[in-house]
């Protein structure tokens, strides 16, 4: 009888441990969500690297799916399922702006001043609402360089509208636009390939027809987009700065320290 009262102490003990970890929720779009096929498919989303780069006291759930804007995230009722377990202590990343620019599709499109706006801002304060920490993100760059060279931006307003909402809602903030402009340049026009998914046909059995994409990361630009992601976060001083792991912040990756 004393066994199994230890046993069962034991296990009402491992089980209140497991509910008092936070949960890092994942909103967002394919840049950010898990692939399928992870051992094949060289396509990954930088939050599919999310639970290598952080420890085992937090527990990750990346919601972010394929396609889906700030609009159609809800519409879908994909928010509702990450709103209803949402507890206090947990985190929420917020990353949209990709697929908000469909204006052919009124299932995704969103004006970047009102109803995207709208949507982040409901996000921030659904998420606050349930005693949980949103992070707000803005969208990662396209490899776009022009003949020049030069690093041309595809987002138009929707970044800068992030910057917004983080700044009068007082949210953190996390410049992934600027991070990987960063990291885009310093790979250079040609290099920069590598991030991204380049392979000629035959190449890579996954694209027997050959893959040319330079929207979507490699498993290394996955876990470049990543690791910076939560070096800022760890230089911003956030919470969450305490489950990222040591070797994560020792890394060197942008050569220019603004």
């Amino acid at each position: 009888m004393k066994k199994l009262l230890t046993t069962i102490l034991l296990l009402c003990t491992l089980t209140i441990t497991a509910q008092q970890k936070p949960t890092l929720y994942l909103i967002g779009d394919s840049t950010m969500a898990d692939k399928k096929n992870p051992d094949t498919n060289p396509e990954h989303g930088w939050g599919q690297l999310l639970p290598e780069l952080m420890t085992d006291d937090i527990v990750i759930e990346n919601h972010a799916v394929n396609g889906r804007s700030s609009k159609s995230f809800r519409t879908e009722g994909r928010w509702k399922t990450v709103y209803d377990n949402l507890k206090k202590g947990d985190f929420v990343f917020i990353q949209f702006g990709h697929n908000d620019q469909k204006f052919k599709d009124s299932t995704r499109f969103t004006n970047p001043f009102t109803e995207y706006r709208y949507n982040l801002e409901r996000y921030v304060k659904e998420t606050r609402s349930k005693g949980a920490i949103p992070i707000l993100m803005s969208s990662i760059v396209r490899r776009n360089f022009n003949e020049y060279g030069v690093l041309v931006d595809t987002h138009k307003e929707y970044p800068l509208v992030v910057r917004m909402v983080a700044k009068d809602l007082e949210v953190p903030f996390v410049d992934m636009q600027w991070l990987t402009e960063q990291l885009e340049n310093q790979f250079g026009p040609e290099k920069s390939a590598d991030l991204h998914l380049h392979f000629q046909p035959g190449e890579v059995a996954y694209y027997p027809k050959g893959k040319d994409d330079n929207t979507h990361l490699s498993r290394m630009g996955a876990t470049l987009v990543a690791s910076l992601a939560l070096q800022e976060i760890n230089k911003q001083d956030l919470e969450l700065k305490k489950y990222i792991r040591p070797e994560v912040l020792t890394l060197k990756i942008l050569t220019n320290d603004y």
